[in-house]
């Protein structure tokens, strides 16, 4: 079954009683309460099997919800009962339009406005419109003929100004204004519509208006307490705001309007988006465990376990990878699926982090390529790798390569990973010294970075001529408090023996005393301190 990919969602719950009224059906799908309207819709049909508009709104139903295989079904079918019925035909070049056959939809489109309804017909004109403003393939001054000329024909039809506002809003994403009186006048003409308001508020929302977005998701709220993409929208500006709580909380109110799968589908995506990655995970095999077998929830279960490591989970970087492998293996049978370059990210951390680093260095270069947006954070996952596997010419390489010329591009922490890099691999140690430097001046309270200036200064005076690591190893147990010496044991350790060296050679016994009792304290077994204070100096 085809699906328009959504990442993020939200939905709440009503009663699932029968419509009387097909509007009363419309009007459920119009608030994505898609199962309820669904239930309704199949009611019509018993009653009505030859009615061509209740199998263009079933289809709709199915279209809005992004399974476009049902909907293209339910439009053939209504297509076939009552041929003259042209809005079925609007169905099927949308389904075709929307598939990038843009010639043959235009063909039915033709047939349904002119052939079938004399050019007359505004709820085709509306319907061809919407699909040209929402589509990828946009024809927005062709939708906004076809609403002026829907205008002329029925001014007091609402739907006409709530499209020509998402028409003039696509056309000119900078300029609100002239999308804002189109949103109010279609609130003028039907003020028990939550839908204009809604509008507005996504429009404020884009604009960073946040407070009047809010004011406005609760006002089309209180207009509408069914209506689920208030709270859907209220949940994502919470998101926004970086308020956790309040947008599960929205978002759950959402789930009991519409608490289908897809929704919580949509769910799984919306809270893993949220970095609750644990609750993703939860909600997304709760759907599995039921039966659910759609190949979206394996790629943000693997995306979930890739975030979450293995903290809480010792397993969870080998489930990650298992369930986004499941992921690919599912996608590759579905023609023309469109890969994002997440999909490749995580499938290489979960590659190195599983032990496959040369399999995951792959994946993450392809992820880069695909989306230079991706590069910054996956060159450190790369570099990560190729430190993982030793292969430090690699790391040097891929650091070298982001850096492109300019030192600002790379963090602390790149310079430190590289420091290593030069120190463990062509052993260049001025230039692993040059990238603790770097670290020590934009985090001067760093103490591993001294440590490992150290580190690299004592490689470059191996018979301590000039003892270059003395200031570094000093500065570096001047930032640790004797109660966090445990915690960076060896590297204290290391600094306070060749310090006590240093004083020793400088017949400083009362210093270098005080060095190797630091040692002595952290490894009472440390055969550097113990022949120290068998030694004359240190009695």
């Amino acid at each position: 079954m085809k699906k328009i990919t959504l990442i993020s969602a939200s939905f709440i719950l009503a009663s699932s009683t029968f419509a009387q009224t097909l509007q009363d059906a419309i009007t459920k799908t119009d608030n994505e309460r898609y199962a309820a309207a669904a239930s309704d819709f199949r009611a019509l049909i018993a009653k009505e099997a030859a009615k061509g508009d209740n199998y263009f709104y079933y289809g709709e139903n199915f279209f809005k919800k992004g399974d476009l295989d049902s909907a293209n079904m339910y439009y053939q079918k209504g297509a076939e009962l009552n041929a003259t019925y042209p809005l079925n035909y609007v169905g099927l070049g949308k389904v075709l339009w929307y598939n990038g056959k843009t010639t043959e939809a235009k063909a039915l489109f033709y047939k349904a406005s002119v052939a079938l309804g004399a050019n007359k017909n505004t709820e085709v004109m509306r319907k061809t419109a919407e699909t040209y403003i929402n589509s990828d393939n946009k024809n927005l001054d062709e939708a906004m003929t076809l609403l002026n000329a829907a205008i002329k024909i029925e001014p007091k039809n609402a739907e006409n100004y709530l499209l020509m506002g998402d028409a003039l809003l696509e056309k000119n994403p900078t300029e609100g204004g002239p999308a804002i009186k189109q949103y109010d006048k279609f609130s003028e003409l039907n003020p028990k519509s939550p839908k204009g308001i809604l509008r507005a508020g996504k429009l404020y929302q884009r604009g960073r208006n946040y407070q009047l977005a809010l004011d406005l998701y609760k006002k089309a709220q209180d207009l509408d307490p069914t209506y689920a993409p208030a709270y859907r929208e209220k949940a994502e500006l919470y998101h926004l705001a970086g308020q956790k709580a309040n947008a599960v909380e929205s978002y759950k109110k959402y789930l009991e309007l519409n608490n289908s799968d897809e929704a919580r589908e949509r769910y799984a995506a919306f809270v893993f988006n949220n970095k609750q990655y644990a609750e993703a995970i939860t909600e997304i095999e709760k759907l599995q465990g039921a039966g659910n077998t759609n190949l979206y929830l394996d790629r943000y279960l693997g995306y979930s376990y890739a975030e979450l490591g293995n903290k809480t989970d010792t397993a969870a970087y080998r489930k990650g990878l298992n369930a986004i492998s499941k992921f690919f293996d599912k996608s590759s049978r579905v023609a023309n699926f469109k890969y994002v370059g997440t999909d490749y990210k995580y499938k290489g951390i979960l590659l190195a982090k599983t032990g496959k680093d040369s399999l995951g260095i792959v994946e993450m270069e392809k992820a880069a390529e695909m989306d230079p947006k991706l590069a910054g954070d996956i060159t450190n996952e790369i570099a990560k790798s190729y430190m993982k596997s030793k292969r430090y010419d690699k790391a040097i390489a891929t650091y070298e390569k982001k850096m492109a010329g300019d030192p600002k591009n790379l963090s602390g922490q790149d310079y430190f990973e590289m420091g290593r890099a030069y120190y463990f691999g062509p052993k260049d140690f001025v230039k692993s010294d040059s990238c603790f430097s770097k670290v020590t001046q934009s985090i001067p309270t760093f103490a591993t970075a001294y440590f490992w200036r150290g580190k690299a200064n004592v490689q470059q005076d191996l018979k301590n001529e000039k003892w270059l690591a003395k200031p570094h190893y000093e500065k570096a147990l001047t930032l640790v408090k004797p109660e966090e010496r445990a915690g960076v044991k060896l590297n204290v350790i290391e600094a306070s023996e060749y310090l006590g060296y240093y004083y020793l050679v400088m017949k400083d016994n009362a210093k270098a005393k005080e060095y190797f009792t630091i040692v002595k304290d952290l490894d009472p077994n440390n055969k550097k301190q113990i022949e120290f204070f068998k030694s004359p100096a240190g009695k």
